[in-house]
């Protein structure tokens, strides 16, 4: 039993990737620790230059040691946006356009053991992130390719492959091999018209009548896991897979039920916080997990991730990512949807960047994305819609971690 790989898991596999953390209290028993960054940037892009927030967060982390080898723990984590509302669209994290100055992002509870693993309860990342964050480090552009931050860009709630909801967890290891399950227990139902600017309420109404147009959709719980070869001190290989399913009744009568189903693997070579190269690359394949940019469910796609940096001795820090997420044409299967069958869905696009990492708790850095995504459809207003959020662009910014 590798115990010092359980230890780090704990500590940092439920958080994001660069987390910082700094104690502020500690006893015998108790310690609380602070964590977080504000991170504001000038952005230009959709011909609009604005300041906007870099998603932004405070956390607090609780450590209670118990009898027997057992510690219990905690995560509250919100979402934080230090500039104020904005209006403007970029393809970014989801926190970054929201206008709530609190939100939240994370909030578990869970007993730990070097032995026999530990169980968390509550809002966190998913088992699926596991495969897939070592790509997840651009600080503006980050993938929207590798299946976690679903439902247009949202944070992964919905189906627990980013900060998931109502979500139980355990992990573990054995040696060299860790790995995680859990199950997302939620009971949800929502209707969905294939009418424009229509509210829940009418949407329902519109169902209960019986319209065609109208359709009850359930999706409850969802099942995940993932599985971390340490193969040696700088390369990692990943593998999960995460369920789900859609039960969908028309308002007409007719039933159908989808499956909500990704899998892939990743590879990771080095650290990207420490001097010297860092490669990631992961790839997924999945079914109904995801939508358009306009909403509509994609029938089946295939995602890629990579991620190449190298960090000199003089603190500066380069990187380039190569992102896609092709569902090819015809990828609409909803027919209420009537989507053109030519309709073509390919997020395509290159990120480079320059860090200035004075320290690893603050970095200035210059971020660029150019994009090369392809969404033709025969309807014009449709089209642009899709391309408005997939624009080039280019940032400055400055990250200031607590």
């Amino acid at each position: 039993m590798n115990k010092t790989l359980v230890a780090a898991l704990i500590s940092t596999v439920l958080v994001t990737p660069s987390a910082l953390a700094t104690e502020i209290f500690k006893d015998d028993v108790n310690a609380v620790s602070i964590g977080g960054f504000v991170d504001a940037r000038v952005i230009n892009t959709q011909g609009e230059t604005e300041v906007v927030n870099g998603a932004s967060r405070i956390n607090f982390g609780f450590d209670r040691q118990l009898q027997d080898g057992w510690k219990a723990y905690a995560k509250l984590e919100w979402g934080v946006n230090p500039v104020g509302s904005t209006d403007i669209v970029y393809n970014n994290r989801f926190e970054s356009i929201q206008d709530e100055f609190f939100y939240n992002r994370l909030g578990y509870v869970g007993l730990a053991h070097n032995t026999y693993g530990s169980i968390t309860i509550g809002k966190q990342w998913g088992a699926w992130y596991d495969v897939v964050y070592s790509t997840n480090y651009g600080f503006v552009w980050d993938g929207n390719t590798a299946g976690v931050y679903t439902y247009n860009k949202d944070d992964g709630a919905v189906n627990g492959v980013g900060r998931g909801d109502k979500t139980v967890q355990y992990r573990n290891s054995f040696g060299d091999v860790s790995f995680a399950v859990q199950v997302q227990l939620k009971n949800s139902e929502f209707y969905t018209c294939d009418i424009e600017d229509i509210t829940q309420e009418a949407c329902e109404d519109l169902w209960t009548t019986g319209s065609a147009e109208a359709q009850q959709v359930e999706y409850n719980y969802t099942y995940g896991g993932a599985v971390t070869y340490q193969a040696t001190e700088k390369l990692v290989l990943t593998a999960g897979i995460n369920r789900g399913e859609f039960d969908v009744t028309f308002g007409n009568g007719r039933a159908s039920t989808a499956i909500d189903l990704i899998y892939g693997m990743g590879i990771t070579w080095g650290n990207f916080d420490q001097n010297g190269f860092y490669a990631a690359a992961n790839v997924n394949k999945n079914e109904n997990h995801d939508t358009d940019n306009i909403g509509r469910l994609i029938d089946e796609a295939v995602g890629v991730e990579s991620l190449f940096s190298y960090m000199f001795d003089n603190n500066i820090r380069t990187f380039v990512s190569y992102n896609i997420l092709d569902a090819g044409s015809d990828y609409v299967i909803q027919p209420n949807y009537n989507a053109d069958p030519n309709d073509v869905f390919k997020r395509q696009f290159v990120v480079m960047g320059l860090h200035y990492v004075f320290n690893p708790e603050t970095v200035v850095y210059l971020e660029a994305r150019r994009d090369y995504s392809d969404f033709t459809s025969s309807d014009k207003d449709q089209q642009a819609r899709m391309e408005l959020s997939e624009d080039d662009g280019v940032a400055f910014g400055i990250r200031y971690s607590l």
